[in-house]
């Protein structure tokens, strides 16, 4: 990979001109090139065959979309790199795109991890459990589910069939007699052997079978046995081995679509309407529905279905493992170079296809379907969300509709475990993943002093924002602050405010009314009369939903701070106390405060501790 940007000068004008002026020293191989406006932002991101021929393009003074023509009116720079293959620059492109986020190329904008179900292997009692990041613990994994719903649904069922444990290994170790799992035949109790390691392998394996696609002999196998339990006469066996049949038949059921000519395959449909895009994904895997997920990819008017679907693909799969096969509602341009893209990156052939007949095509048109209606609620949604934000502009006399509503909140109990919360909300409502939350570090604050936490919170907040983008030009900059507070909370946020510069952020403080109900709602404004607005208007409505939501995220985020602390073990604080000798002084002691008071003998006497060790525990519970 070569960098060959050049530097055309500072005279060089903008548009079709600045980028014919590359054009005598560009080469005519594959790379990836930018596109910068007059403040060095980049416009575009985009992928090349031949560089030279594919800017040359970009120099013509006609012939370009609306989107492309602005784009170009704005270029007053570029930057090129070469690569040595095209699948090269196609990945150097995907890559640059969400890392840098141009204004001009479409982009995926939810881009969250999916969940496994992992099977452990480095255990003889094998524990199955939900699974999210990277798969460096040995075991079988199987995915992805399109949601954390979706994976525990199908946990809570295979626990019913298969009763597998999904305890960690020190709670394992540590059981004396069986949890409430096993009480309720969700768990075969291996904790405290009742069951043997043969027996219980032998589940392993079944479970192992019916998430590689082989349910139907499971179910035979079971169905002989509970005849057998009859036969015999074991009614309460055969009972049980009847509701574990029922809860393989409930998780087949739950999936809906189970194809039996797809055994592995992402379904990718979309739908465009309106200057707006859905992109619904179908999972696929040992012939079962793993759920699906709708995307709402940032894109333009002007922008066809091949360049769309492309874009997804190159960002969804950067940081996911793609399948063997990937269905398709439309055809892309460059079909080749992306399946040798993700073919290199799974290490096995990928293809990509468009089904036009058979079980394929019906996956792909059920998958559009959603897409189209899914789109539909969303811009039902944005049309109501965006004439709210209309109504909150007039209401607060705001100069323009604000897009970006940042929104604070407090949480602590006397003072302890305090945490501050921003949640985030715009046209598209709450924008979860711009959700902040922060851990209060003053020491100097007073214990319960929401005056001073707010403070901290705001300052750490807008001095980061001002570092990053100072000539405050970015979206990530707030439309309007919503403080929760009345009058002397929003004095001492606009002195904040005012101390960084940045007096002209609009910024309100809503405080309950009188009685403290909900409805009562006075806002706050520095500098004018607090007012209120009308018991039934839906403004009213939205700001609450605003305030309760940054309520809900601070609440939860203290509580997360709160248990946290209060699992914290001492043990975990003392070098070189690993999993293995915490359980031995646990065992020993009975509890981590009795190793916090044991003396220097006692702590010798514990198998496994040598004398060393127990020389530093002592010295670490005891100053002198």
């Amino acid at each position: 990979m070569v960098d060959t940007t050049s530097d055309p000068g500072p005279d060089t004008p903008t548009g079709h001109a600045c980028i014919q002026s590359y054009l005598k020293t560009l080469p005519a191989s594959p790379g990836v090139y930018r596109m910068l406006d007059a403040q060095a932002r980049v416009l575009y991101v985009g992928k090349a065959r031949n560089l030279k021929a594919r800017v040359s393009n970009y120099a013509r003074p006609t012939g370009h979309s609306p989107r492309i023509a602005r784009m170009i009116r704005e270029t007053a720079s570029m930057m090129f790199l070469t690569t040595r293959t095209e699948t090269e620059a196609l990945l150097l492109e995907q890559n640059l795109i969400k890392q840098l986020k141009p204004r001009y190329n479409v982009l995926l904008r939810d881009d969250k991890s999916f969940p496994n179900i992992l099977l452990t292997k480095d255990h003889a009692y094998p524990m199955i459990r939900k699974h999210r990041g990277a798969k460096t613990q040995k075991g079988a994994y199987f995915g992805p589910f399109a949601s954390a719903g979706a994976v525990n649904r199908t946990l809570n069922q295979l626990q019913k069939v298969f009763q597998l444990r999904n305890c960690s290994d020190s709670m394992f170790e540590s059981r004396t007699r069986p949890c409430l799992l096993y009480q309720i035949k969700r768990c075969s109790g291996p904790c405290v052997g009742l069951i043997s390691e043969e027996d219980y392998a032998a589940s392993v394996r079944d479970a192992e079978r019916f998430l590689s696609g082989r349910s139907t002999k499971i179910q035979e196998d079971l169905a002989a046995q509970m005849a057998e339990a009859a036969e015999a006469m074991e009614f309460e066996r055969a009972a049980a081995l009847r509701d574990r049949i029922r809860a393989l038949t409930q998780v087949q059921g739950a999936q809906g679509i189970n194809p039996q000519g797809v055994a592995e395959a992402d379904v990718i449909a979309l739908h465009m309407e309106g200057g707006q895009a859905c992109v619904q994904v179908f999972f696929i895997r040992a012939n079962q529905n793993w759920g699906n997920r709708d995307f709402y990819p940032r894109t333009g008017a002007d922008v066809s279905e091949a360049e769309v679907l492309e874009a997804f693909l190159g960002q969804f799969y950067d940081t996911k493992e793609p399948p063997r096969l990937i269905l398709l509602s439309h055809p892309i341009e460059n079909t080749d170079l992306m399946q040798d893209a993700l073919s290199d990156k799974l290490g096995r052939k990928v293809e990509i296809a468009v089904p036009k007949r058979g079980e394929k095509a019906e996956l792909v048109e059920g998958a559009a379907r959603n897409a189209r209606e899914s789109l539909g609620r969303k811009m039902a949604e944005t049309a109501t969300q965006a004439k709210l934000l209309k109504g909150l502009a007039e209401a607060l006399e705001l100069e323009r509709t604000p897009r970006r509503i940042e929104v604070y909140d407090n949480s602590h109990i006397m003072g302890t475990n305090a945490v501050g919360a921003m949640i985030v909300a715009g046209p598209e409502g709450f924008e979860k993943n711009h959700y902040r939350k922060f851990n209060i570090k003053g020491e100097d604050l007073t214990p319960g002093d929401d005056f001073g936490m707010m403070k901290e919170v705001l300052t750490r907040r807008l001095k980061r924002l001002l570092k990053e983008d100072p000539d405050r030009t970015s979206e990530a900059w707030p439309d309007l602050l919503l403080i929760d507070g009345g009058a002397g909370q929003v004095s001492a946020v606009q002195g904040i405010l005012d101390e960084m510069g940045l007096g002209d952020l609009p910024m309100v403080g809503v405080a309950k009314g009188p009685d403290r109900d909900a409805g009562k709602e006075e806002f706050h404004r520095p500098g004018r009369r607090p007012f209120a607005l009308r018991h039934n208007d839906p403004v009213l409505y939205f700001v609450q939903r605003l305030r309760d939501e940054a309520h809900r995220f601070a609440i939860g985020t203290h509580r997360a701070k709160r248990a946290k602390a209060a699992a914290a073990n001492p043990l975990d604080e003392v070098p070189g106390v690993g999993a293995s000798r915490k359980r031995a002084l646990l065992a020993h002691f009975g509890s981590a405060k009795a190793v916090t008071r044991a003396d220097l003998a006692d702590l010798k006497a514990v198998e496994g501790i040598s004398d060393a060790l127990a020389e530093r525990i002592y010295a670490h519970f005891n100053d002198g």
